[in-house]
């Protein structure tokens, strides 16, 4: 079908949080129109129901004769087609700051387009335009746009006309209209733009110097960059953490202290993980925007669409985006394997790994990875987390069987030119046949123990490939979560009732009681506030430590708030577990001095972590 199509989005009530839409349609040659918006984002596998915020809605003719509009489910409208031009208006309500949402205030407006763009049936591979009107309200003046959207006219300050192919094109530019801080830097030759919003000291120039050399190294992974510009949309905070990946921009969510700072000596831990992000969505420019899972690659948005490949599209994607920071020289090497450990730390802290598959968790993704609720970590796994750590073994594994002469940079390579240069979707079992076919291993049992089972696989083993020691430990609290060390040193295992506090409050509540551990087998539950522990006051800071001094044969007595009921439970502690991990290299470690291999070993580790640029 061919119609012509025009959006526009105007800030209609900053206040009221309301965006005005204005569709304009002609030409088209079916009785009846409809319009439909969008149930989720892509790369969020969620449903939102974004329809959910349309507060008003009307269709008028060429004459401007309101039409009758029938609403035929949750999120399609319909009405007769008439000659000439037909005008769609609705409003949309935009108060979630996000970035997978809409968000409108007398400070900014800014918007992904499944959140506001209703789909023309029939029309979704039509060109259409978008224009973004500037807004005449007090205090926009200084207003800019930033979007990765073609441009067709604007003005110097971004408003005016942009061009999208159709319409999966229209809606995966994200829009930050408002005042922002800009910066800029090429690699291979094409502009990248950093827009950063919110309030923040972040230093523009050391942000540009750090993403130019990370975005070199995925692009000489691939050996091509296969576009002409590119967008990192950045917000900061005061607490928050997020991205998501588009064909040409990302849109991040990050905390303010996160940012580097000019006073800052070296890179922050927060500012690392900033890096971390910034790395994990410029991948997905590859990997999932156009080497994409046949389930996903012309997903109905009004319902879900079930894959067993994510633990591919998120976990390797997870794996490249720290591994990135240190080939740039981002971070050093011990860095690096501190945030390797912490991640294996992370992954062993989840009984429920010992529940659910690797391929179930991408597969149940949309009802259980994105609806987490307290009984998560013993129900679920992470498959960006396991995917991560799978990607990694089998990194090692390929390069170990192979005398490092294939890896999974290899793999990735060929996915890219059999998939991401043709357009053609990846099987649900492409990935695996790849990999073997690339490196030239017998990976089935690999894949089924890692993908469709549940016992935990070999880490150490393909880590000495590397020259890397690896040991588990118990832990010295929940915040300890292993890292690198110079030396493996003795560790007492303390006592625990292995329970999770909530975050962000003083109080001691429960925000999760892990499978099997002494706080489940005595009854505690999520959501208990602990006030005492034998007597003494609890908080979040010395509920621990007061459980470990208090432990004695008899237990220790707890009194905690259940709801609004006050309890006394006596639970015995256990020792913690050994599911903290510390990574080391077997060259400092007396038991590996006498090993024959580990001049072999350690040029092993600088070949896999060597810039490719």
């Amino acid at each position: 079908m061919s119609c012509d199509l025009r959006y526009r989005v105007s800030p209609a009530d900053p206040h009221a949080h309301l965006f005005d839409i204005l569709i304009e349609i002609e030409g088209l040659s079916v009785p009846r129109l409809v319009l439909a918006m969008p149930a989720w984002i892509p790369g969020s596998y969620m449903i939102r129901d974004f329809a959910r915020n349309v507060v008003m809605f009307e269709v008028t003719d060429a004459s401007g004769t309101p039409l009758a509009v029938v609403k035929r489910d949750k999120q399609t409208w319909t009405c007769p087609v008439t000659p000439g031009r037909m005008h769609v208006r609705y409003r949309v309500y935009a108060w979630e700051l996000g970035v997978r949402s809409a968000h409108l205030d007398a400070t900014h407006a800014a918007f992904n387009g499944a959140n506001l763009l209703m789909r023309v049936q029939g029309c979704e591979d039509v060109p259409c335009v978008l224009d973004l009107p500037a807004p005449s309200e007090p205090g926009t003046t200084a207003w800019r746009v930033a979007t990765s959207l073609l441009p067709v006219t604007i003005d110097a300050r971004g408003f005016g006309s942009y061009q999208a192919e159709n319409y999966a094109d229209l809606i995966d530019h994200p829009v930050e209209i408002g005042v922002f801080d800009e910066g800029s830097f090429r690699v291979a030759g094409v502009p990248h733009r950093i827009a950063l919003s919110g309030r923040h000291h972040g230093e523009m120039k050391r942000l540009e110097e750090d993403l130019a050399r990370i975005c070199a190294e995925h692009v000489a992974l691939f050996g091509t960059l296969p576009l002409d510009r590119y967008l990192f949309l950045i917000t900061a905070v005061g607490e928050g953490y997020g991205g998501l990946e588009h064909r040409y921009s990302t849109s991040l969510l990050c905390a303010r202290e996160d940012l580097p700072h000019r006073a800052d000596q070296g890179r922050s831990d927060g500012y690392i993980r900033l890096l971390g992000l910034c790395s994990h969505e410029y991948f997905h420019l590859w990997n999932v925007k156009r080497i994409c899972p046949e389930a996903l690659l012309r997903a109905d948005l009004s319902q879900e669409a079930h894959t067993r490949t994510l633990w591919a599209f998120e976990g390797i994607t997870s794996y490249y985006d720290d591994l990135a920071l240190v080939r740039s020289g981002r971070i050093e090497v011990k860095t690096y394997l501190g945030l390797c450990a912490t991640a294996i730390t992370r992954f062993l802290r989840t009984p429920g790994r010992q529940l659910q598959t690797l391929a179930e968790s991408s597969f149940d993704t949309w009802t259980k990875f994105y609806k987490q609720d307290e009984n998560a970590p013993n129900a679920i796994v992470s498959y960006y987390l396991k995917g991560a750590i799978v990607a990694l073994v089998l990194d090692l594994t390929i390069r170990a069987g192979t005398r490092d002469i294939r890896s999974l940079d290899d793999v990735m390579r060929e996915l890219w030119q059999r998939h991401g240069c043709t357009g053609l979707g990846v099987g649900e079992r492409a990935i695996e046949a790849i990999a073997g076919e690339v490196s030239g291993l017998d990976l089935e049992a690999f894949f089924n123990r890692a993908l469709d089972e549940t016992e935990d696989f070999e880490l150490a083993q393909p880590l000495r490939h590397v020259g890397i020691a690896m040991r588990l430990r118990p832990g010295k609290g929940a915040r300890d979560l292993g890292g690198f060390v110079e030396r493996f040193e003795p560790v007492q295992s303390r006592l625990t009732l292995d329970i999770r506090l909530r975050p962000g409050t003083n109080d001691a509540i429960l925000q999760h009681v892990i499978q099997g551990g002494a706080g489940e087998r005595a009854g505690l539950a999520p959501g208990d506030q602990v006030v005492a522990v034998d007597g003494l006051r609890a908080n979040s800071e010395n509920v621990e430590r007061l459980i470990e001094r208090a432990a004695s044969a008899s237990g220790v007595l707890l009194h905690l708030f259940r709801r609004d009921e006050l309890l006394q439970i006596r639970v015995a502690p256990l020792p913690a577990r050994p599911d903290t991990c510390e990574l080391a290299f077997m060259e400092s470690l007396p038991e590996w001095e006498t090993d024959p291999q580990i001049e072999r070993r350690i040029e092993a580790r600088a070949k896999w972590l060597a810039s490719l640029v």
